[in-house]
C-alpha cells in the first residue's frame, strides 16, 4: 500500500509500513525541498499593505468592515466588486492611513477598539495576492465620537493605529450640497495643492470625469492613471488641470466635491 501525497509542486508516493484501523503509519516520508522553502519564505516575507474600511450608519448603530490589502494588488479591487452592492445601501468607503512600516504575509492582526461592542472575528490576516482578502466586521453605538482603531501583532505591538472623525461617519454632518468659500476655483485648489495631494484617495474618478467632459486630454489621462500612488496622480492630474483657466478648475472642483466630499468640506471650513 502508498499514499498519494498532493502537493503544488507535484505528487509523491509515500510507502506504508503499518495499517491499523484508524491510521496509516509511514517510517520513512518524503519531503519536497522546494515546497519546505517556498513555506518558510512565505512566512517571513515583509510586505506593505493598505487599510480599507466599509462604513454605515444605521440609526443608532454604525457599522464597519476592515480590510488589510496587500498594495499594489488585485485585492482592491476584489473588495470594491464585494461591496459594490452595500454602497447602494448607505456604506462609503475609507482608504484609512497605511501601517508605518511592513508586515509579515500570513501574519494575524486582532482588531481594537474601545468603543466597540462585537468585533467578529477578532484578528484579520494578512493574505496573500491571489487570495480573497478576509475582514473584520465592527459594530458599535453611534454616539457621535470619533472611532480609535488599532492592530496588535502576534507579539502584541501595536502595528497600526488610525482614527475616524465623527464628521466622516455622522449623518448630521453630511450635506447634499457644500458651500464654499467665495474664492475661484483655481485659487482654491492652488491654496490646498499640498493637501490635495496627500489627502485625494480617489484621483481616477476624479480623471474620469474631466475626460469624459474632455476637460483633459488622452495623454494627460493616460500620464495620471500611469502613476504608481495617490499622491503622484492627484500632482500630475493637477498640474493638467490648473492652467486650463476658470472652466477646467471648476470642473475639477466639481469633480472633488462628489468624490471626495469631506476633504472638500474639511478646506472649505478651515478658509473660513
Amino acid at each position: 500500500m502508498k499514499i498519494l501525497h498532493v502537493e503544488e509542486h507535484g505528487v509523491s508516493l509515500e510507502e506504508v509500513h503499518e495499517v491499523t484501523r484508524f491510521h496509516a503509519k509511514i517510517l520513512h516520508p518524503k519531503f519536497s525541498l522546494i515546497s519546505v522553502i517556498l513555506r518558510i519564505l512565505s512566512l517571513n516575507i515583509d510586505v506593505h499593505c493598505d487599510v480599507v474600511l466599509y462604513m454605515a450608519v444605521k440609526r443608532s448603530t454604525v457599522i464597519s468592515r476592515l480590510y488589510l490589502l496587500l498594495r499594489n494588488s488585485s485585492q482592491k479591487e476584489a473588495v470594491q466588486e464585494r461591496e459594490k452592492g452595500q454602497l447602494s445601501q448607505g456604506y462609503s468607503e475609507f482608504l484609512l492611513s497605511s501601517p508605518n512600516g511592513s508586515l509579515k504575509l500570513n501574519n494575524w492582526f486582532a482588531l481594537k477598539n474601545p468603543l466597540s461592542t462585537s468585533i467578529n472575528p477578532e484578528k484579520i490576516q494578512l493574505l496573500p495576492a491571489d487570495t480573497t482578502p478576509s475582514c473584520c466586521q465592527m459594530i458599535m453605538r453611534n454616539t457621535g465620537v470619533d472611532i480609535e482603531m488599532e492592530l496588535i501583532g502576534e507579539d502584541e505591538r501595536t502595528v497600526w493605529k488610525s482614527v475616524v472623525s465623527k464628521d466622516l461617519y455622522s449623518k448630521d454632518s453630511h450635506p447634499t450640497t457644500l458651500t464654499l468659500p467665495g474664492i475661484p476655483a483655481e485659487e482654491f485648489l492652488k491654496k490646498h495643492r499640498a493637501i490635495l495631494i496627500q489627502g485625494v484617495k480617489n484621483t481616477m474618478p476624479i480623471a474620469d470625469d474631466l475626460s469624459s467632459k474632455s476637460m483633459i486630454g488622452d495623454e494627460e489621462y493616460s500620464r495620471i492613471k500611469a502613476e504608481t500612488t495617490e499622491q503622484d496622480r492627484m500632482r500630475e492630474l493637477l498640474r493638467s488641470v490648473l492652467p486650463k483657466g476658470p472652466e477646467v478648475t471648476g470642473a475639477c472642483l466639481k469633480a472633488l466635491i462628489e468624490h471626495e466630499h469631506h476633504l472638500v468640506k474639511y478646506l472649505s471650513e478651515s478658509s473660513t
